[in-house]
């Protein structure tokens, strides 16, 4: 049996009886740092009925990303564009194809990046041409189909919703060089962190509520160490916003301008984890009258998704309940015995183990899927308190692992997990969870009769790869 001194908790003991922040004992954290009394104090105060359970619901972020710290007002990263050129929803007459120029292509001498000489496969709905590009415009390309006189004998039936993608070039003897130049490009995207904060005030004549531990520590650091239970709720509550904040947040559209008096100025907001999957991801809802990703039709349709995406085949999914038991019973449809009994052969084959009825993945295709149920869509007090039934977030799919990026702070290419949080830090400010105290309650800051617990935090989440990423609306 090992025996730990409590001073390596990360607690710093007071010679005497004030109330610090470097003393303070946060009974509800939770945190290999805090958790000072489940091994020095378990009887140290009576027990609250929990009748909600655990009502935190933070904990996600840290389960499918990382945090980083950062110095400057904005994180700026760039992503990659698609190797290959391909044109959707072009136009068609006669010979002549308008181009529709999408994000994430190239850039060359016109507006689009086919260039004279390209060799491209033409299709819509009804049929798949090559043509050889005789001639370009700033929006415009001219073909030669190989096999008809122009594009409408060849069976393109459509004149809209056309699309165009080059699969090579072709040239006559002693031709001269290639006409103009493709250089990839990359998109950039930045975010900026915002900042959270939150207070805790008790009267002096309240302060009894405070309790006081001394403790003697291995190391000679004797002292007291203080705890408020009230206060408990107040930093669980923070905790979770830090959370909530970045999943939820968005970038501000319109000139949103505060008017409280101490802090005015213009509320830029910050792009959270739904809104940059809907504004640069995929999203899913399901067949009509069903929840989103619940029958074997409607994950062929992501996977289809998926593969123009990276392919990345391990994928979390952290959906709500409803959805959670959908996806049990469409799982337990598969069985062969789904329809007159139910198999426990997959439980090691004992008749008389409990039946487990749900599934904690499955694979599909090249695709492997893991699920969990997500408390912040369930919590009535959360997400799960939303009445919107139509554009309600059920669940979302999260690609695990890492991404490539390129860091323009840094000036060089890193790998960083899909998703991670950045917070403010220097070396004489740590703004990722900041806590002091102030009053004139324990150690005097000021005339205030009462002691206030102030909570502060400045952050922004990082959505690298969104478009491997999917809502379950």
């Amino acid at each position: 049996m090992a025996i730990t001194s409590v001073t390596s908790s990360g607690l710093t003991p007071s010679p005497r009886a004030q109330t610090l922040a470097s003393n303070y004992i946060d009974f509800a954290d939770g945190s290999s740092n805090n958790d000072w009394s489940q091994q020095y104090l378990p009887d140290l105060m009576e027990k609250e009925a929990e009748i909600f359970g655990n009502r935190t619901i933070s904990g996600f972020l840290s389960q499918v990303g990382a945090e980083e710290s950062m110095t400057s007002d904005q994180v700026v990263w760039s992503e990659q564009g698609r190797l290959h050129l391909s044109y959707k929803n072009c136009t068609v007459s006669t010979n002549t194809v308008t181009i529709v120029n999408e994000p994430g292509g190239h850039t060359s001498v016109s507006t689009h990046a086919i260039r004279p000489g390209d060799t491209v496969l033409i299709s819509d709905a009804n049929a798949t041409i090559r043509a050889f590009v005789n001639a370009t415009a700033a929006d415009t390309i001219t073909v030669l189909p190989y096999a008809h006189a122009n594009i409408a004998g060849a069976g393109i039936a459509s004149t809209t919703n056309v699309s165009v993608m080059v699969y090579g070039s072709e040239y006559v003897k002693g031709a001269v060089g290639r006409e103009g130049a493709n250089a990839p490009t990359f998109q950039s995207f930045s975010n900026k962190p915002i900042i959270l904060k939150d207070k805790y005030e008790i009267s002096g004549s309240d302060a009894s509520a405070i309790g006081w531990v001394e403790i003697s520590g291995e190391d000679g650091q004797n002292g007291y160490l203080w705890y408020l239970k009230a206060e408990g709720d107040t930093r669980a509550r923070f905790t979770d916003y830090l959370e909530m904040s970045m999943i939820e947040s968005e970038k501000a559209a319109v000139t949103v301008t505060s008017t409280i008096t101490s802090s005015g100025g213009t509320i830029a907001g910050t792009e959270g984890l739904f809104a940059a999957i809907t504004d640069r991801g995929n999203q899913t809802s399901g067949v009509t009258g069903v929840n989103a990703a619940t029958d074997l039709a409607e994950f062929d349709a992501i996977l289809a998704e998926f593969d123009k995406n990276g392919a990345i085949e391990e994928n979390m999914m952290f959906i709500d309940r409803s959805t959670s038991l959908a996806m049990d019973d469409m799982l337990a449809s598969m069985n062969s015995y789904g329809a007159g009994g139910t198999s426990y052969g997959v439980f090691d084959n004992e008749e008389d183990m409990a039946l487990n009825l749900g599934f904690s993945g499955f694979r599909r295709g090249s695709y492997d899927f893991y699920k969990s149920d997500w408390k912040y869509l369930n919590d009535l007090a959360t997400r799960g308190g939303v009445i919107d039934t139509v554009t309600n977030v059920r669940g979302v799919m999260i690609p695990a692992g890492v991404s490539t990026v390129y860091d323009q702070n840094l000036g060089k290419n890193l790998k960083r997990p899909f998703l991670h949080v950045r917070y403010r830090s220097s070396q004489t400010d740590d703004r990722k969870m900041k806590t002091w105290t102030t009053g004139s309650v324990g150690a005097t800051t000021s005339d205030l009769d009462a002691m206030e617990v102030h909570y502060l935090s400045e952050r922004c989440l990082v959505v690298q790869g969104a478009n491997n990423f999917m809502l379950l609306n």
